[in-house]
């Protein structure tokens, strides 16, 4: 069953007016106590589900073990862990003291979650944590759940802790769309920048889709700079019965995987435009740039080209990479994009609408890479695919693809490769209106396959809009004012971050003053 954002916004409103009112925790620490008896809750849902099922063959006396859960994709709840246990509870009983008791027990008997479930309940009152469990009980939620309640109470309450950097949470429908195109059927998947897991959850619903098991299927690999973002993945990953070695790290210096040539797959929603990386610490001993950054360091104090060039060399000879990227990367760093679209690794490039962020405006470009096409016939084009008018208005500032238009989307990208269609999400009347029975053709306004010289005629562009064209009816200045609209857009968003993170800094520094 999809979310219900309406009833999931109307009950985080209530749950977060509880700690904001009741409790000292500041917004950005709103989420780990609420997303730990989500987890709760989603847990169970799980194992009374794999709980039946073991009772068909575990009768009398004979009775599963905790790994018996495991097997069939569940975590194991000892009785007294139970969401439906504690929100039964009577008033007198302890709250705190049993829901530390239960994350405990969790951790005690599902190894995957050793050190994650958090036991500081007892620093919020009795009355909090009892309304806690009795809004959060009816929540009814799939894909990457503790993704998009961190973004909500980040985006709602804390905006700044998510903007800082240029760290956004990606949302499922983009997540999807990537997943789509790379269709990640069987291999290791990795994710340097791997926030709270959801390009693994929806990865593992993709293979699901196809009939397989995620956990023969896929290996599941990340890292994430952030202790506590890290904690929620591993919980993520626990709760949609996936398991996988995510590291705490930061991408730019450390490399705990030794991921070069590695993987069959990267997925990531990198932090856009970060500036003041230390490029001394990209280099080795001998003075030579990191085997991890292919591309080179690139000229600017922008890291943008440091994710790309990490992504390209993560991947094995015939791996796909699929990633967020601000639009501005698609006409920055020259060389590096001549180097990137010669090797023949350009795979796809998606332009996407204003508005598909919940925390920003700004849109945001796809890229794809596959080293396998830089040797087929394909090797010498790119699919620019101009998705900015295809989506669906969820509210005034917020817009999705809905699973027909992805399915759409990722059909075109199908057709080119020579594939068949997928219509089981709804697409086929568009797919028959737009290309008709005569597989794919470039249509104007919407997709464009473009050779390396016609690339190398656009200075390396790497826009779908100096491609792709426009549609008919539409006029070419239109699209000129679009592309210029939205740099100026990406450019304030960048300022506007710049501008929370120096409040903070001042702030900081004249609390020191008025302290001294």
């Amino acid at each position: 069953m999809p979310v219900d954002l309406q009833d999931l916004t109307r009950r985080l409103f209530a749950t977060a007016d509880q700690l904001w009112t009741n409790t000292d925790l500041r917004p950005d620490q709103y989420a780990q106590p609420v997303l730990a008896l989500i987890a709760l809750r989603q847990m169970e849902a799980k194992f009374d589900l794999v709980h039946e099922e073991l009772s068909k063959t575990f009768t009398g006396r004979l009775k599963p073990t905790p790994q018996d859960y495991h097997g069939l994709g569940a975590v194991f709840l000892p009785e007294h862990a139970r969401f439906s246990y504690l929100l039964g509870l009577p008033e007198t009983e302890d709250l705190a003291k049993a829901l530390n008791a239960a994350m405990e027990a969790i951790s005690e008997h599902n190894p995957d979650l050793a050190g994650v479930m958090p036991k500081g309940y007892g620093s919020l009152p009795q009355g909090v944590l009892k309304e806690l469990l009795r809004l959060l009980q009816p929540l009814d939620i799939d894909g990457d759940a503790f993704g998009l309640i961190f973004e909500y109470f980040m985006g709602e309450f804390a905006s700044s802790f998510m903007q800082k950097g240029g760290e956004y949470f990606t949302p499922a429908s983009i997540v999807k769309l990537i997943v789509e195109v790379l269709e990640p059927y069987h291999g290791k998947i990795f994710d340097p920048a791997c926030g709270s897991g959801g390009m693994f959850v929806h990865s593992a619903e993709f293979v699901k889709r196809h009939h397989k098991s995620p956990m023969r299927e896929i290996g599941i690999y990340g890292t994430e700079k952030m202790s506590d973002t890290q904690k929620l993945c591993r919980l993520n990953l626990a709760v949609h019965g996936l398991s996988g070695d995510i590291r705490v790290a930061n991408s730019y210096y450390e490399d705990p995987l030794g991921m070069v040539g590695k993987f069959d797959f990267v997925m990531a929603n990198p932090p856009f435009n970060q500036s003041e990386v230390d490029r001394d610490r990209l280099v080795t001993e001998a003075d030579e740039v990191d085997a991890r950054f292919s591309l080179g360091i690139p000229r600017e104090n922008n890291a943008n080209y440091l994710w790309i060039g990490l992504f390209n060399a993560a991947l094995n000879e015939t791996g796909r990479a699929g990633f967020v990227m601000a639009n501005s990367a698609s006409d920055k760093e020259r060389d590096m994009r001549r180097k990137l679209v010669e090797s023949g690794a350009v795979d796809v490039i998606i332009s996407t609408s204003p508005n598909m962020f919940f925390t920003v405006t700004l849109p945001v470009t796809l890229w794809f890479l596959d080293k396998a096409k830089a040797k087929g016939e394909r090797a010498d084009q790119v699919l620019f695919i101009d998705a900015r008018h295809i989506f669906r208005q969820v509210t005034r500032a917020h817009r999705e693809y809905t699973p027909d238009q992805i399915e759409f989307l990722g059909n075109i990208v199908r057709l080119w490769r020579g594939q068949d269609e997928e219509l089981d999400a709804g697409s086929g009347q568009q797919m028959t209106e737009t290309f008709g029975d005569e597989g794919y053709k470039d249509i104007p306004g919407l997709c464009k396959v473009a050779s390396r010289t016609e690339i190398a005629a656009h200075d390396w562009s790497l826009n779908p809009g100096r491609y792709v064209g426009v549609a008919p009816g539409e006029e070419p200045d239109d699209e000129d004012f679009k592309e210029r609209l939205e740099a100026l857009q990406e450019e304030l968003e960048g300022l506007n971050a710049e501008a929370t993170r120096l409040q903070e800094l001042i702030g900081r520094n004249v609390a020191e003053v008025l302290v001294a």
